[in-house]
């Protein structure tokens, strides 16, 4: 299947067409969901998207494997390295390293600007000095450039109708990561770190110490509730962008948003146990939104 969207793609350069496999593999493996909303889009489309993903996980394996062994110091360092050696690729318009290679390519097929990259390196570096937020605004620091700029690096792929469809695809994406937040506090404590703003915890009469114990109590749940509120309105309001995009995009997006976002819900079946459970969209689920989107994304796009 890759073969045959890197040549509707008209991607013929053999080890650009390498570069653009390795990040549709990243892709296929660590963003199952991701990977299955891409199945949406025309395969035109697909190779590009796949490129955005490779370059976000590609860098965040730098910070966040947990078989690795190197010091943070030396994760920065790498992660410092990669990433100006990319933003210089850019510049040149051309890469040799292999994951980059495609990323380069897309970024100047589609004119995404460098400074979303830019934004997404700096909350990687975050990652690793940082380990608690105090307030939300103190979070959007990270999630703007964890989240929001994904979503803008996918508009220009997506053809959007008008430059309306930039600022939902913000909220999106920022919804998106705040899901995974709700989601992975058990992890995320494994790293030694909470993103869950801790003034917001404290309303509720819950503290990092509490997150700590990794025993669900019921403060914890009333915090969980008003987390995943937050998502459910970042969700709705990015919902308008996606009619701004065109009609054979929107069902992958309508479908990932479902997905994703969905990740609440099934904390709320768990009846909110996110230390000894982790949430996950059921197969049938997925499949239950794939398929119709699957058939409106075909009828959508164009003929040849």
């Amino acid at each position: 299947m890759s073969a045959r969207d890197l040549d509707a793609a008209g991607i013929t350069d053999p080890l650009l067409r390498d570069s653009y496999e390795r990040c549709r593999v990243l892709n296929a493996e660590y963003g199952k969901t991701y990977y299955l909303a891409t199945l949406l889009l025309p395969p035109n489309r697909r190779p590009y998207v796949h490129a955005l993903y490779g370059f976000a996980r590609y860098a965040d394996e730098i910070v966040d494997d947990l078989s690795s062994t190197l010091t943070e110091q030396e994760k920065a360092d790498e992660l410092g390295r990669w990433g100006q050696a990319f933003l210089d690729d850019v510049k040149k318009g051309k890469s040799q390293d292999p994951i980059a290679r495609a990323v380069v390519d897309t970024v100047l097929r589609w004119e995404i600007p460098l400074e979303h990259f830019e934004a997404f390196l700096h909350s990687m570096r975050m990652d690793l000095t940082v380990t608690q937020y105090q307030t939300f605004d103190d979070l959007y620091e990270y999630v703007y450039g964890s989240a929001a700029v994904i979503g803008l690096q996918m508009v220009p792929i997506l053809q959007p109708l008008n430059e309306g469809a930039y600022e939902p695809a913000k909220d999106l994406g920022i919804a998106f990561q705040l899901a995974n937040f709700i989601r992975d506090v058990n992890e995320d404590l494994d790293r030694g770190r909470v993103y869950l703003p801790l003034e917001e915890l404290d309303r509720f009469g819950v503290s990092r110490a509490d997150l700590e114990k990794r025993v669900l109590t019921e403060n914890i749940v009333n915090a969980l509730k008003f987390q995943i509120q937050r998502v459910r309105d970042l969700e709705e309001s990015s919902k308008p962008g996606i009619a701004l995009l065109a009609p054979w995009s929107q069902p992958c997006i309508n479908a990932a948003r479902i997905l994703y976002c969905g990740i609440v819900n099934e904390v709320e079946r768990n009846n909110y146990e996110i230390f000894t459970k982790r949430a996950k969209v059921p197969l049938y689920r997925r499949i239950g939104v794939a398929g119709p989107a699957w058939a409106k994304a075909v009828a959508a796009r164009p003929r040849a």
